[in-house]
C-alpha cells in the first residue's frame, strides 16, 4: 500500500493514486477465502448446513440485527451469539438436540430458497469487508464515538485501524464523514475517494464524490467518478449524460460522443445517395448491425436496395473486411442493373485480397473489357498473370492504350501511357527479352527527352531491316516543338530507368545508340543542372564513345575531365588509351599548355617525355624523364625510359660522346633490373637494348635467358597479353637471319610455336 501512503502524505494526486490501484489490481489476484475461515461454526450448529459463504453472511447479518450495537460491543467476545468453542462439546450436544428439535427441514429449505434468491445480487453489490475481526470492535467503537460527538478520539481510532488494516474501507469512510461534518470538504473528499476506491462497487458513493468534486471545480476528477458510476451501474443513463457534458466542458469532444449506436433511424425524405454515404460512414465507424434494416427498404427512389448493397460492400472493402464485402459484390455483379465496371473492379480486388487469384483474373478481365482505358485494372491483371506463370498474357494486358496523336495532344493520356510502359519494361527486363525492353524504354525516353533530343539532333525511328519492327536512335537535323509532360515519374525514377537502359544497350553491344542516348540526356536541363548527375552522364558518354570507337568525341570528354581533376590517375590512363587509338596530334599541345598550369604533375612529365621521344627531340625527352626520376627514383619505369633515351641518343649518326652515353644508359637499365627483379620482362628489355646497339651475341644470351622464365601473373590481365616469348623468338630469328643462319631462325620460330600450342 505504498501508493496509499504517498497519497495520504500528499506526494501524488488522486489520478496517480487511481492509476496505480488499477495497475495493482491487474497484477494481483485476490483469493477469496470461504467465510468458514473467518468465523467457524461447530459441526452441530444449526447454521452448519449453509455451505454458501454469502448465505452465512446473511445469517450473521440477521444475528447482528437482533442484538443492539451497544449490547454486543460491551459483551465479551466469547459470549457473542456467533462464538463457538470446540472445547464445550457437552454443552453443544445438549443445545444441538434442542436446536434440532426447534428447526424443521421445511424451515431450513424456506430459508435456503430465500437466501439463494438474493445471493447473486449480494455478490454484485456488496464488497466484502477486509477489516479483520480483531479490529471490528474498535471500528464499532469509533463509530459510536463519532455519533456521540467525540470526533478527536474517533479520528485517532480510525488512524490506528488504517495503520493495521490499510486496505479496509470503513475507517476512511468514517473519516470522510467526520471531516464533512467539520466543514473540511477537501479532506472529506480525499478520504471519501480512498474509501470508494477500496469499495468501488458502491456507485452511490461515487455519485456523492462526483458532486463534491464539482463543488471544488475539479472536473477531471468528477469525470473519473462518473466513469466508476457508469461501470457499476450501466443502466443509469443520467450519469452518462453528466459525464458527456463534463467532457464537453474540458474540450474532449471525441470522448463526449463516445457511445454505442443501437439503432439508425433515417427520415423517409432523405435522398438515397445521402443514405448510402451515411451508411459508408457508419461502416467506417464499425457500426454494422444497426444498418440491417436499411437494406430491407428501397427508400424513396428506385434502385435504392442496390445502392445500399454496393455502398455497404464498398464500406466493407475500404475497412479491409473482404469476406463481408465479397457476397454483397457477388450479388451485384450477377444482377442486370449493377453489372458495371466499378462493381467488377471492387469484386476483383476483394478476390485478390482473399487469395482467389484465378477468379480475380476473370473479374479483372471483365473490367478491362468494359473499360479498356482503366490503367489500374490493366496493371493489376498483368501482375496476376505474371504471378500465375503466364508471362505472355501478362504482356498482353499491358499493350499501349493510346495512339501517337492522342499522346501528343493529351498530357493525362501521356502520363497513363508512361506508367503502363514502365510496368511493361519491368516485365520485359525480368523475362530477359532485351530487344523488346529496349524498344519500350526508347519509347519512354523519347517522351521524356523530346526537347533534349531535338537540341542533340537525335530521334527515335522504326527499323524493319531485320525483318522485325524495332526502334533505334539516329542522328537527324529535323526539329519539332512537341513536348510531353512526364510527372508520372519522379526525376530519380527517370534517372534509374536511363541508367538501366544504357547498361542493357552496352550488354547487347549497341554502343552507337548508347552514345546517342547519353548525348541526348546531357541536353536535358533537369539532369544537366544536377552536378552529380551531369558528371556521371559525362563518364557514361565517354565510355559509350570509346566503346563505339569514336575516339575524337572521347578525347573531347576526357580533355575536359582532366582540366577539372589533373591529379586523378584513372583519367590519365583513359587519356593514354584514347590518344593511342585516335592517331591525333592535338594532345601534344594540350599537354604542354597543361604543363604550364601544373608544372609539378608527374603524369605530364612522362607524357611530354614520350611525345618528345617519338618526335626525335631526345634531349627534351631526357629532361622530362629526369624530372620524373628525381621525384620518384625508386619507380622502375623512370629508370627504364631514362636508359632507353640514352641509347637513342647514342644510336644517332653524329654524336661526340657515344661511349659515355652507352655506359650511362646501361647503368639506368641495370638499376631498372634491380628494382624490377630478374623476370621475363626485365631480361627482354636488356636484350632488346643490346640488340639495338648491335651487340647480338650479348642480346642472344639475355633473350634465351628470358625464354626460360615464365610470364608474369597480373590481376585483371590475361597471361597471353604479358607473355613475351613470341617477341623474343622473333627477335632471335632476326639475329640468326641477319647472320645467314636461316635454319636456326626457322628452328627457333617453329620450336616456340610448338611450345605455345601445347
Amino acid at each position: 500500500m505504498s501508493e496509499l501512503n504517498d497519497y495520504l502524505e500528499g506526494k501524488i494526486t488522486f489520478e496517480d493514486f487511481e492509476r496505480r490501484r488499477e495497475e495493482s489490481k491487474a497484477k494481483d489476484k485476490v483469493i477469496l477465502h470461504c467465510f468458514y475461515s473467518v468465523c467457524t461454526f461447530g459441526p452441530r450448529s444449526p447454521f452448519s448446513i449453509y455451505k454458501n459463504p454469502c448465505n452465512m453472511c446473511l445469517i450473521m447479518q440477521s444475528i447482528i440485527m437482533i442484538y443492539p450495537l451497544t449490547h454486543y460491543l460491551d459483551m465479551p467476545y466469547s459470549n457473542a451469539p456467533w462464538y463457538y468453542d470446540d472445547n464445550d462439546d457437552d454443552d453443544d450436544e445438549e443445545e444441538g438436540d434442542n436446536d434440532r428439535n426447534e428447526v424443521t427441514p421445511g424451515d431450513v429449505f424456506a430459508l435456503e430458497m430465500e437466501l439463494n434468491h438474493e445471493n447473486k445480487k449480494m455478490m454484485e453489490r456488496r464488497h466484502r469487508s477486509k477489516l479483520p475481526r480483531a479490529l471490528r470492535g474498535l471500528m464499532g467503537e469509533a463509530n459510536i464515538r463519532c455519533a456521540r460527538g467525540d470526533k478527536e478520539d474517533a479520528i485517532l481510532m480510525c488512524m490506528e485501524i488504517i495503520r493495521q488494516a490499510p486496505v479496509a474501507y470503513e475507517p476512511f469512510s468514517t473519516l470522510a464523514m467526520i471531516y464533512e461534518d467539520q466543514g473540511d470538504m477537501e479532506k472529506a473528499l480525499q478520504f471519501g475517494l480512498i474509501a470508494a476506491h477500496l469499495n468501488p462497487s458502491d456507485w452511490e458513493e461515487w455519485v456523492k464524490l462526483a458532486d463534491m468534486s464539482l463543488e471544488q471545480d475539479n472536473i477531471k476528477q468528477a469525470i473519473i467518478c462518473y466513469t466508476k458510476v457508469i461501470k457499476y451501474d450501466p443502466s443509469n443513463v443520467q450519469y452518462l449524460w453528466e459525464r458527456s457534458s463534463l467532457y464537453e466542458q474540458v474540450g474532449e469532444h471525441k470522448q463526449s460522443t463516445n457511445c454505442k449506436i443501437l439503432e439508425v433511424v433515417i427520415p423517409d425524405d432523405v435522398p438515397v445517395d445521402i443514405r448510402v454515404k451515411m451508411m459508408v460512414c457508419l461502416i467506417h465507424q464499425h457500426v454494422i448491425k444497426p444498418l440491417d434494416p436499411m437494406l430491407t427498404s428501397d427508400g424513396a427512389e428506385p434502385g435504392g436496395v442496390g445502392r445500399f448493397v454496393f455502398g455497404r460492400g464498398r464500406g466493407f472493402y475500404e475497412e479491409g473486411e473482404y469476406k463481408s464485402a465479397l457476397p454483397l459484390l457477388s450479388t451485384l455483379v450477377c444482377s442486370e442493373r449493377y453489372n458495371l465496371a466499378v462493381v467488377w473492379l471492387r469484386h476483383a480486388e476483394c478476390l485478390k485480397a482473399l487469395g482467389h487469384l484465378e477468379v480475380a483474373v476473370k473479374s479483372y478481365s471483365k473490367v478491362v473489357e468494359m473499360a479498356p482505358l482503366h490503367l489500374d485494372a490493366c496493371l493489376a491483371l498483368s501482375t496476376l498473370q505474371q504471378q500465375l506463370g503466364r508471362p505472355n498474357m501478362a504482356l498482353e494486358a499491358l499493350e499501349p492504350m493510346y495512339d501517337t496523336e492522342t499522346l501528343a495532344q493529351d498530357s493525362s493520356a501521356a502520363q497513363q501511357e508512361l506508367k503502363l510502359l514502365l510496368h511493361r519494361s519491368t516485365l520485359l527486363h525480368a523475362q530477359g527479352r532485351t530487344v523488346d525492353y529496349i524498344d519500350t524504354v526508347f519509347t519512354m525516353l523519347s517522351m521524356l527527352l523530346k526537347v533534349a533530343m531535338v537540341r542533340a539532333q537525335v530521334c527515335v525511328i522504326s527499323d524493319t531491316s531485320s525483318g522485325v519492327k524495332h526502334l533505334k536512335l539516329i542522328s537527324v537535323t529535323q526539329k519539332t516543338d512537341r513536348d510531353c509532360k512526364t510527372s508520372v515519374l519522379s526525376r530519380d525514377d527517370w534517372w534509374k530507368l536511363l541508367l538501366r537502359c544504357l547498361a542493357v544497350l552496352c550488354e547487347v553491344k549497341h554502343f552507337a545508340e548508347a552514345e546517342l542516348l547519353a548525348d541526348s540526356t546531357l541536353e536535358y536541363y533537369s539532369f544537366y543542372d544536377d552536378r552529380v548527375k551531369r558528371k556521371e552522364l559525362e563518364y557514361l558518354s565517354l565510355s559509350a564513345a570509346f566503346l563505339d570507337r569514336n575516339f575524337r568525341k572521347a578525347y573531347d570528354y576526357i580533355r575536359l575531365m582532366l582540366m577539372d581533376n589533373v591529379d586523378r590517375t584513372q583519367l590519365w590512363n583513359v587519356f593514354n588509351q584514347v590518344t593511342l587509338h585516335s592517331q591525333d596530334a592535338r594532345h601534344h599541345r594540350f599537354c604542354l599548355r597543361l604543363m604550364l598550369k601544373h608544372p609539378h604533375n608527374h603524369a605530364l612529365y612522362l607524357l611530354n617525355g614520350h611525345t618528345s621521344l617519338v618526335s626525335g627531340t631526345f634531349k627534351h625527352a631526357l629532361g622530362q624523364y629526369m624530372q620524373a626520376f628525381r621525384n620518384q627514383p625508386d619507380h622502375p619505369l623512370h629508370s627504364l625510359v631514362v636508359g632507353l633515351t640514352f641509347f637513342h641518343m647514342a644510336c644517332q649518326r653524329f654524336v661526340m660522346k657515344r661511349h659515355p652515353l652507352i655506359v650511362q644508359g646501361f647503368s639506368f637499365l641495370w638499376h631498372y633490373v634491380d628494382l624490377r627483379g630478374h623476370c621475363q620482362e626485365s631480361l627482354y628489355n636488356i636484350g632488346r637494348a643490346l640488340h639495338q646497339l648491335g651487340l647480338s651475341h650479348l642480346a642472344i644470351h639475355y633473350y634465351e635467358k628470358a625464354l626460360t622464365l615464365p610470364p608474369l601473373k597480373l590481376e585483371g590481365i590475361d597471361d597471353d597479353q604479358v607473355d613475351l616469348r613470341r617477341e623474343i623468338a622473333y627477335n632471335l630469328s632476326l639475329i640468326y637471319q641477319s647472320s645467314g643462319n636461316k635454319e636456326m631462325a626457322r628452328h627457333v620460330i617453329y620450336t616456340l610455336l610448338y611450345c605455345l600450342t601445347q
